[in-house]
């Protein structure tokens, strides 16, 4: 049975207005495929206990490179990447 993560990996996809919101919040200037790369590393390398589902949206939260990934449970689109905060 394939994971969670693995169909994510399988079905990830991207808005035009995602990149723009990716980089602004992570305060980069990444092209469209090296946000695809980053995001999809940071996937394959989050284990699945970081994985969660919260109303329709999985939140993906990689501690290593500071981000939480949002991504539509149902088109497994990506909604948006947030810098983890810490204390």
């Amino acid at each position: 049975m394939n994971s969670i993560k693995s169909e994510i990996l399988k079905h990830l996809c991207y808005t035009e207005l995602v990149y723009f919101r990716i980089n602004k919040k992570l305060k980069t200037n990444l092209s469209k495929s090296e946000i695809e790369i980053f995001i999809k590393k940071v996937l394959e390398d989050t284990c699945l206990d970081k994985i969660e589902k919260i109303g329709k949206n999985f939140y993906v939260s990689n501690e290593l490179n500071n981000i939480k990934i949002a991504v539509n449970s149902n088109t497994f689109r990506v909604i948006t990447v947030d810098r983890i905060l810490k204390y």
